[in-house]
């Protein structure tokens, strides 16, 4: 019996398990800048924090509910210890936040490209590496060896 040509199983055909964890990498990623972008705005604009610390806020909760998001529907890695994916996930998270800041220090500050721009290529190169640490590091599939 044919397939559905609207149906995600017949799309999902088209694409190899590699490309399909990395779009929905890049969904999740959108998911967490909503909610990084929703709550630092929330805690600063509307109750005053410091930008720092509703920075941190912000940036806590999208960790936390990517980890949540790829380790059951990206990944699909949820038989490894979940305490020691967390932490291996946040230090990822970590250098990917330490190289955005590095990156747009460099272009903003130093070569004086516009904030918003040096922040969107920030966003783009670092994409790349949360994605490579991620998926042969963290989240490693069985057919790579047992994740983390």
């Amino acid at each position: 019996m044919p397939q559905n040509k609207f149906s995600s199983s017949y799309f999902s055909s088209f694409l190899t398990p590699k490309i399909l964890a990395f779009l929905k990498f890049g969904i999740t990623g959108v998911s967490g800048l909503i909610i990084d972008f929703a709550l630092t705005w929330f805690f600063k604009d509307e109750l005053g924090f410091n930008k720092f610390i509703a920075n941190g806020i912000g940036f806590t909760a999208a960790v936390i509910s990517n980890y949540i998001i790829h380790r059951n529907w990206t990944f699909k890695a949820n038989k490894s210890k979940p305490g020691l994916q967390f932490t291996a996930f946040f230090i990822v998270s970590l250098i990917g936040l330490l190289l955005n800041s590095a990156i747009i220090f460099l272009l903003d500050n130093q070569l004086s490209v516009n904030f918003y721009i040096s922040k969107a290529i920030a966003i783009f190169i670092v994409f790349f590496w949360n994605f490579s640490a991620n998926y042969f590091f963290v989240f490693k599939s069985s057919d790579q060896g047992k994740s983390i």
